[in-house]
């Protein structure tokens, strides 16, 4: 299905320098992407542009595939015995699922938040520095701007840089987030993807969270995945609603993709404003 975004609906000069902006804008492209393990087909045929700092929410009832979506846009489904992807997926125009590709370097550029915070077993200091040491950065001097500046940008800072060598296992949970959170900037990504990241915090760890997405979003591009409408409408400037494509395949794949408010306020397809509007799901 393609997106209404890359849809040209005219060939006038406007149109097309309307189109070719967009174009500069994406910052992914994925293009008839199904992933499967073994054989079950876990997402068909997806085609989504994500947007250049810009927050994209993931949407959908549970088991359409919204995770295992998120983690296809940098390769981490292949750490499953048994998966396989095709189509393809673009980061800068470069395709991600072609041979030859540094996975390792993919996933560097797009680094990924988890469901639950899961720091090392390490020092707040040696959680931030692990990515940039395991990439060959060994200078003191160079380490220590790199975590004070990660922490800073995750909103952290303030709050630990008394107690950089304390655990990351003793912080709060909100606080173990955003050290996670910190923990992926610190290797200069250029997408985030966030799957469920507030999902198990309270609500004004939570509120934090979002307050962050919204600051960080001026130079990266965030993906989310949230089980949460309110979250979504709150902090994504655009959403891909996600369903089975039927009951008997059980794989899924995106119905919609809008600007959020009008997902949220008038949707395309129907069965999207009955699943934000709680009439299933």
């Amino acid at each position: 299905m393609q997106n209404h975004l890359e849809i040209q609906t005219t060939v006038s000069p406007r149109a097309a320098e309307s189109s070719k902006q967009a174009a500069e804008e994406r910052k992914m492209k994925i293009e008839n992407l199904s992933v499967f393990y073994r054989d079950f087909r876990a997402i068909a045929d997806v085609n989504l542009a994500i947007r250049s700092q810009q927050i994209t929410a993931i949407i959908g009832p549970s088991g359409c595939g919204k995770s295992t979506l998120l983690r296809a846009l940098n390769r981490m489904n292949d750490l499953v015995s048994g998966s396989n992807a095709e189509g393809q997926v673009y980061l800068d125009h470069q395709p991600l699922y072609a041979p030859g590709v540094d996975v390792v370097d993919i996933r560097r550029r797009v680094g990924m938040v988890f469901q639950r915070p899961n720091p090392f077993p390490k020092s707040i200091y040696d959680n931030v520095a692990y990515g940039p040491r395991l990439y060959g950065i060994r200078r003191k001097a160079d380490l220590n701007q790199i975590v004070e500046r990660s922490l800073q940008q995750a909103a952290l800072w303030d709050e630990v840089k008394d107690k950089l060598e304390q655990s990351g296992l003793a912080l709060s949970g909100g606080q173990q987030q955003r050290l996670c959170i910190a923990r992926a900037l610190a290797v200069e990504p250029e997408v985030i993807l966030m799957d469920e990241p507030a999902s198990a915090l309270d609500p004004i760890a939570t509120l934090k969270i979002e307050e962050l997405m919204h600051e960080i979003k001026k130079n990266y591009t965030i993906v989310i995945v949230t089980h949460n409408m309110q979250q979504a409408a709150r902090v994504s400037d655009y959403t891909a609603m996600m369903m089975l494509t039927n009951a008997e395949s059980r794989s899924g794949t995106v119905i919609d993709f809008d600007e959020t408010n009008r997902i949220f306020t008038n949707p395309r397809d129907k069965r999207t404003e009955d699943y934000v509007t709680g009439r299933f799901g």
